[in-house]
């Protein structure tokens, strides 16, 4: 065997003869990797830096050209202001882009979240969320694109789709006693990329789901995993079927998806309610959280909804639509659902509040053993 020699390290190189024959495909391969890789985190570094540069650029604006009573001329020097720029560094510096970077600095003003943000999302990102009227919005479609890792594209989708909208108006229908999680489900669920004639069956729909999954999960949110379809649970002999069983990764629990063709009746709860228990006794795993529902309706009765309490029994509701209507239809729906849903909400908290509510807590609160 050959004497092996030390490197300038003192790490062994292994001798002509111990050495077997390159696969030049193989090296190729591996060499191109290392090539990518560095490529693309030199890309993230150097969009990091662009992007922070900016905000810098914009929040410098901000406070000495359009601070201190000086707006009134701010159009004119940010005018002559990108034209030298332009001049020096090229398009990027155009008035337009110029005057984004000032809305940038003003609604990311958050110095915590911003590099983190500038990290995962480019400026192109950023262009897409400065139109969005609040902060809560902006933060909401930010992280949903750097946790999903979303392109501008599929960002745009989100935004044009009232994700989050969708989303509070799901949040209104939970009560301060509710064992659904906030933030996990929306009202209505978007199912038009399905294609679904007229007159379909809950099983079309059910077929549907499956057999473009990727589409349900996106529509449905992060974290979820399917497990299983027309699940069978035996109860006294007797079989009882659940449409769609999920596993959310981030909330550690099951998750099960009832599909209704109609409207919401009030018998939905019992029936979902016994799933839950099954599922609660047979399939809950050590460590998990208790299962909880989730019944998708073509129409949702939101009234019946709140009088049966259903989020304190783990039962969230929801309407889905298969058909989205033209933009400013969808627009104006979206905005009728949810001050509907404000109103109801506002209701909710002056009826908890009111003498009423204080005279039915204490006729309800428990007496004290020595107590008449």
């Amino acid at each position: 065997m050959a004497k092996k020699k030390k490197d300038t390290s003192g790490a062994l190189i292994p001798a002509e003869s111990d050495i077997e024959p390159l696969d030049e495909t193989v090296l190729f391969e591996r060499v191109a990797a290392i090539i990518e890789n560095r490529k693309y985190r030199a890309y993230a570094h150097a969009n990091h830096e662009n992007t922070l540069m900016f905000w810098e650029v914009g929040q410098y604006i901000n406070s000495v050209v359009l601070g201190n009573k000086r707006a009134a001329y701010g159009k004119q020097i940010l005018t002559t202001l990108s034209a030298k720029l332009v001049a020096k560094y090229g398009k990027s510096f155009v008035e337009k882009n110029i005057y984004r970077m000032t809305l940038f600095a003003e609604r990311f003003s958050d110095l915590e979240i911003l590099p983190l943000l500038a990290a995962k999302l480019s400026w192109s990102h950023f262009i897409e969320l400065l139109s969005l009227k609040s902060d809560e919005a902006r933060l909401f479609y930010a992280n949903d694109a750097v946790t999903r890792n979303y392109g501008t594209k599929e960002l745009r989708r989100q935004i044009s789709r009232k994700a989050y909208e969708r989303r509070e108006i799901a949040n209104t229908e939970l009560s301060e006693q509710s064992t659904v999680p906030f933030n996990v489900f929306k009202d209505p669920y978007l199912l038009d990329v399905f294609g679904l004639k007229e007159n379909y069956l809950e099983a079309d729909l059910e077929k549907a789901i499956l057999a473009d999954i990727e589409a349900f999960i996106l529509e449905f949110g992060h974290g979820f995993s399917f497990v299983e379809r027309q699940k069978r649970m035996i109860l006294d002999g007797e079989d009882i079927v659940l449409d769609l069983l999920f596993y959310h990764r981030i909330l550690k629990r099951l998750i099960a998806i009832e599909l209704k063709l109609g409207k919401f009746q009030a018998e939905h709860k019992g029936q979902m309610e016994l799933y839950l228990k099954w599922l609660d006794r047979y399939e809950r795993q050590p460590g998990e959280e208790a299962p909880i529902g989730i019944i998708l309706c073509a129409t949702a009765n939101r009234e019946k909804i709140e009088l049966l309490e259903m989020d304190k029994a783990g039962i969230a509701v929801a309407e889905y639509w298969t058909h989205l209507p033209p933009k400013a239809e969808f627009e104006e729906k979206i905005k009728s659902i949810m001050i509907e849903a404000k109103e109801r909400l506002e209701r909710r908290k002056s009826f908890f509040n009111s003498e009423i509510q204080k005279e039915i807590d204490y006729f309800i609160e428990p007496k004290d053993d020595d107590e008449e």
